[in-house]
């Protein structure tokens, strides 16, 4: 569910007209709903109720500091991958024992900033990464709280770009060295072991592969426990996938995977903590896009939209489906079309959909991209000069900018020119 609806005729944002944004903002954008990152948000964490759990938001989905605000005050953790992230839900006022660090390549100073920052625990990938950050944390006489990534080679039936639970990716250690690991681990004097960490991938449908990557998670912790580690906390990562499409069946509910996880784990007494992004941030956010051009090719009609592969890379990069939708709503019965939906960047692999029947459209018309909110903004760039385009956030009968869009002047001067020219 989500707050995107038409009302007398018109796509509104919450209790927002779209075309109301328009005039104020210019098209393209992103705008944001608070109401449904709020009702996602809570899904999840009364799914969990009745366990001792955190709910930490994979704000590599969206990370704009008015959505992190958002969710923070609703008592989400973060979950960053990267410095930069770190640093920008500190200054949204996220406190350093809500945010946990994961990522396979993490720096020394990305370690250094987060200990000295505060921190809940570090994700740890390997051996190497386990070392280092033993070493800085002595250097700073600390322990590093973690727990190990284990991959256990469950398939996550989805698509291979952003599947992260198989022995052939990059993610974790095999779940097979674990207890030796465990072992070195608990040798090295700045770490601190805490518990287990498993993610096995996104947009997933279905909950059969979690639940057999968590029931050898659970046997691990079993077996750990009788090696003599205090494992008392259990990371299953996020994952669960959003329906990009209103016709496809949906995938499971935050109340099923919750009511799986209690079944599966509830009986080793740990702390859960769970890492949704999509789910949160995907159907809570819409690309808004004006028609510039309706162009007829030799077979086919081309919809040339304002936007691109540079503001919505999604399509061109695992060739996703994102619903394209008209901001004024279509009268019963009115003409349809099928059209190739492009945007004006110089790659033909800047195209949105191929024969996608929809409405009629012309010159000056607006449309809407469903489920934009997940790896839409984040994932921009300015590619061809195209300035990324505002982000708005929208509550209630109130919507505010909360990116704005870059002049020419202050992307060409960030440039600077070597003395020699």
């Amino acid at each position: 569910m989500d707050h995107f609806l038409y009302k007398n005729g018109v796509l509104h944002a919450e209790d927002v007209a779209i075309p109301d944004i328009v005039a104020s903002v210019g098209a393209p954008f992103y705008v944001y709903s608070t109401a449904t990152l709020t009702r996602h948000f809570q899904l999840f964490d009364d799914a969990l109720a009745g366990m001792d759990h955190l709910v930490c938001y994979a704000m590599k989905a969206a990370s704009n500091q008015a959505i992190l605000q958002t969710l923070a005050k609703l008592g989400a953790g973060m979950d960053v991958v990267s410095g930069g992230e770190y640093a920008r839900a500190r200054a949204a006022g996220v406190p350093g024992e809500r945010i946990v660090f994961s990522g396979v390549g993490k720096t020394r100073d990305e370690m250094r900033l987060a200990m000295t920052g505060g921190i809940r625990q570090f994700n740890v990938e390997s051996e190497p990464e386990m070392a280092v950050l033993s070493a800085v944390a002595t250097e700073l006489g600390v322990k590093a709280p973690i727990t190990i990534r284990v991959n256990p080679d469950v398939d996550a039936k989805t698509h291979a770009k952003i599947a992260t639970g198989k022995s052939e990716n990059k993610f974790g250690i095999p779940i097979s060295r674990a207890r030796e690991v465990y072992a070195q681990a608990a040798a090295l004097p700045g770490i601190d072991v805490i518990g287990i960490d498993v993610h096995i991938g996104s947009q997933l449908s279905q909950l059969e592969p979690f639940e057999l990557a968590y029931q050898k998670v659970a046997e691990l912790t079993e077996t750990l426990r009788a090696d003599g580690h205090d494992i008392r906390r259990l990371d299953l990562g996020g994952g669960l996938g959003i329906p990009y499409t209103r016709s496809n069946e949906a995938p499971p509910l935050p109340t099923d995977y919750g009511a799986m996880v209690k079944r599966v784990l509830g009986h080793l007494n740990c702390e859960i903590e769970i890492e949704p992004g999509r789910l949160i941030a995907g159907n809570a956010g819409i690309l808004v896009s004006q028609v510039i051009y309706v162009k007829e090719g030799e077979d086919r009609k081309f919809l040339i939209l304002d936007a691109a592969m540079n503001d919505l890379i999604r399509p061109a990069m695992y060739d996703a489906h994102h619903d394209i939708e008209p901001v004024i709503e279509p009268q019963a019965g009115a003409e349809r079309a099928t059209y190739d939906v492009v945007g004006p960047v110089c790659e033909s692999g800047d195209t949105f959909a191929k024969g996608r029947e929809m409405a009629q459209m012309n010159a000056g018309d607006l449309v809407a991209f469903r489920s934009a909110g997940a790896y839409g903004a984040v994932m921009s760039s300015e590619y061809n000069t195209r300035p990324l385009i505002p982000e708005v956030m929208v509550n209630g009968s109130k919507f505010a900018v909360i990116r704005s869009r870059p002049s020419f002047d202050e992307i060409i001067n960030r440039d600077t020119i070597p003395e020699w020219l």
